[in-house]
């Protein structure tokens, strides 16, 4: 009988072990989605993208529009207070992290830019790709 409910307590550890270990894995894929011309808010964008990334999570970033402006080679920075850095230095710092950050495939042709416009390790997203994670069960997409 003690044998039993010792295996019983092992199990239900075990699983409860496992479950949350699984359910944690599917909740860590962050789509980040810069479409905003504001600094502030490309900054918290990028703050929280490195934050993400640093708790473990699988971040990747989409900049779209005006928000694509951060990953051009010497765009315009404001550096912000009291940590002395500006959206485009976080964005570099994810880059050097490993963290995927691509630009919209519509942004070069409006701009009449190409690809060597932008900062090293920014790629152009391809549709099919960026739409086959959105759909994933557990990415949460986040938009600035």
């Amino acid at each position: 009988m003690v044998h039993k409910k010792i295996l019983l307590m092992v199990l239900v550890l075990v699983l409860l072990v496992t479950t949350s270990a699984f359910a944690d894995e599917k909740a860590r894929k962050m789509q980040f989605i810069v479409t905003s011309p504001d600094a502030q808010t490309q900054m918290m964008a990028m703050v929280l993208s490195t934050q993400s990334m640093m708790k473990g999570g699988n971040v990747s970033v989409l900049l779209c529009g005006p928000g694509g402006d951060i990953a051009l080679k010497g765009s315009e920075e404001t550096v912000f207070m009291p940590i002395k850095k500006s959206p485009q230095m976080l964005l570099k710092g994810l880059i050097k992290k490993g963290i995927q950050v691509q630009v919209c495939p519509l942004y070069l042709p409006a701009k009449g830019l190409g690809m060597d416009a932008l900062v090293d390790g920014v790629t152009k997203a391809k549709p099919p790709v960026i739409a086959a994670g959105m759909v994933q069960e557990y990415t949460e997409i986040i938009t600035f």
